[in-house]
């Protein structure tokens, strides 16, 4: 109700300035328990209830500082991070724009994070409170073996974290993307589940946006013959549809609006890919219960939001929760598990 008062003032504000700002209030709201859900909205995924599809995206809460009162405005989950072994400053400011006119966003932050001890003690404090709270991992820009630090931080996070995600998408650590490649995604899923070792927290994996059709199948292949619990389609894109900001040319991921089609047929593609055979999970331009359910009937099991709370407000997991409830007695459907896939 008040955010379009306050988005005005917010967008005079360095993006990354308002960012802390919204971290800052919300730190001060009361930290109860979630509010309930429709029981039609709930999904499982490999054991993990989530009791809505509608999540928030990694990048927003990247120190696990908040995750307790985002999940009090309404969202089914909330995945916290990217979190590196150590601390690191991200790239050089400025790194964060606003694409007003696109509704968009471009990010070169860099895994800019205090670090797994850091998190650790703050979700460390946190055990034991109810509502799914996601654990998104990275490695250092600088590391000299990437895969010992996604090794590491399973081995860190697991027992915190109601699921994992290996986070080798981001197109602002030189080379990351590197361990999409088959060989090298064989290995490093490898090293992340013996780490992991007889835990049960479930391990998702992030991906690009940016594929060609036989990486997509190649990756296709390595996951059905892993434990992995989920695919995440998407991360932010490098491509540059038509854009009307003066920000369009600056170099990072763009997220927001534009990036919709792109995500969508990504994951039409790893629906295909997979043949069905593994959950997956929508992100990229979802800002409405529209675009939520065209990615349910797709085949996403769930949704993540990010950048649409920059135009539209911290309540818009709750609005979308809403019209998808909505939806699913408007089409007839008894629960969202009966949605996903449907017109895929």
């Amino acid at each position: 109700m008040l955010f379009p008062l306050a988005r005005p003032l917010l967008f005079t504000l360095d993006p990354e300035r308002a960012h802390r700002l919204s971290l800052a209030g919300l730190k001060r709201l009361p930290t109860g328990r979630p509010p309930r859900h429709d029981p039609a909205l709930g999904v499982t995924i490999d054991g993990v209830a989530f009791p809505s599809p509608v999540g928030v995206a990694p990048g927003y809460d990247k120190d696990a500082e908040v995750p307790d009162a985002l999940l009090g405005l309404g969202f089914g989950f909330v995945e916290v991070g990217t979190i590196t072994p150590l601390a690191q400053a991200g790239n050089l400011r400025p790194r964060l724009f606003r694409l007003a006119e696109d509704r968009a966003v471009i990010n070169r932050m860099g895994f800019n994070n205090g670090g797994a001890e850091a998190a650790h003690r703050r979700l460390r404090k946190r055990a034991g409170r109810p509502g799914i709270v996601g654990i998104n991992i990275g490695a250092n820009k600088d590391s000299d073996d990437r895969i010992a630090d996604y090794a590491l931080m399973t081995e860190l996070m697991a027992p915190l974290a109601s699921y994992l995600t290996i986070n080798i998408s981001s197109p602002n650590t030189p080379g990351l993307r590197d361990l999409q490649t088959g060989d090298a995604l064989k290995h490093l899923l490898d090293g992340v589940f013996e780490a992991r070792g007889e835990r049960a927290t479930p391990v998702f994996l992030k991906l690009a946006p940016d594929l060609e059709p036989s990486e997509i199948d190649a990756i296709a292949k390595v996951a059905l013959g892993s434990p992995l619990a989920a695919l995440i389609i998407s991360n932010t894109t490098l491509a540059r549809p038509p854009l009307k900001s003066n920000h369009a040319d600056e170099a990072g991921g763009l997220s927001g609006a534009p990036l919709a089609p792109l995500a969508l047929q990504r994951l039409k593609d790893f629906r295909k890919a997979t043949g069905g055979e593994i959950p997956l999970i929508a992100a990229g331009g979802i800002d409405s219960a529209d675009a939520a359910w065209e990615r349910i009937v797709a085949g996403a099991s769930l949704v993540q939001l990010y950048s649409a709370m920059v135009y539209h407000g911290p309540m818009l997991g709750r609005r979308i929760a809403k019209g998808l409830s909505q939806r699913l007695r408007a089409e007839g459907f008894a629960s969202i598990e009966d949605a996903i896939g449907s017109q895929a």
